[in-house]
């Protein structure tokens, strides 16, 4: 490996560590300003902005989450279709019902093919029950995978209420759950599927899928599933690349999931 290449790998490293203090920065923040007024009965409403789990896109550093582009109105991937427009999830729920049965797979049906994945209910029993009433419930129906990564690390970021990291989820969290052993390995290998969040057991809907080899991420997310078909369809879209030549942001190539179904 270049020392160009090892310098870029440590650059999306760095970006990414100083995305992860913003946010839980920012959610520190909103905890401190949600508080009972005066004798008044309820909660005053804030507009969260939870920042992504992921690194800005931007050099600048900024950690604002920048919109989702409208999907390219011709497939630029052999095998994809026009992407239909993301809608916004405001479904919330206090918690996840506790008689829910978790999926033995989840299948997301996307414009590109279908993408298969094999939950891990015996390793990560609470977050995959949060999945698959998520998915029961419809949630990510038409919903962008908004973010590619190409440097460094090597995901596709999904499962946002507004399509690009900046809504406030399901209403509720999921502890963390089946985390990688030691930092600095690859503990994210190509076909993993784990949960994105704001710092320790904040997961909720958002989640990554891993399409190749080398994502050195820290110890920090839970492992919930397998691609087990459909790796080749996360493949193909990633080869497209990022939009404006980048290394972090929205793909080329529009990834939408149509449908998610348990099985």
């Amino acid at each position: 490996m270049s020392t160009s290449n090892k310098r870029q790998r440590e650059l999306a490293r760095q970006k990414f560590e100083r995305q992860q203090q913003r946010r839980v920065e920012r959610e520190a923040a909103r905890r401190r300003s949600t508080r009972i007024t005066g004798g008044l009965i309820g909660l005053a409403i804030v507009a969260v902005a939870i920042g992504l789990f992921w690194y800005s896109q931007r050099d600048s550093g900024s950690s604002s989450a920048s919109p989702s582009p409208s999907p390219s109105p011709t497939p630029v991937v052999a095998g994809c279709t026009t992407a239909p427009t993301p809608t916004e999830k405001t479904q919330t729920w206090a918690s996840v019902p506790a008689g829910t049965k978790p999926a033995a797979q989840i299948t997301l049906a996307t414009n590109c093919g279908n993408v298969v994945i094999k939950t891990l209910p015996a390793k990560a029993p609470k977050t995959v029950q949060a999945m698959t009433f998520l998915t029961q419930q419809n949630y990510f129906t038409d919903s962008d995978c908004f973010r590619l990564t190409t440097e460094g690390i090597f995901v596709f970021q999904c499962g946002s209420s507004s399509n690009d990291a900046s809504g406030s989820g399901p209403g509720f969290t999921v502890p963390d759950e089946n985390l990688p052993t030691s930092k600095g390995q690859d503990g994210y290998p190509a076909g993993t599927v784990a949960m994105a969040n704001s710092g320790a057991n904040t997961n909720s809907s958002q989640f990554f899928l891993v399409y190749k080899d080398g994502s050195k991420l820290g110890p920090n997310y839970t492992i919930w599933g397998t691609v087990v078909s459909g790796l080749d369809v996360l493949q193909k879209v990633a080869a497209a690349g990022v939009q404006g030549g980048q290394a972090d942001g929205a793909p080329v190539q529009p990834l939408v999931i149509t449908k998610a179904t348990t099985g």
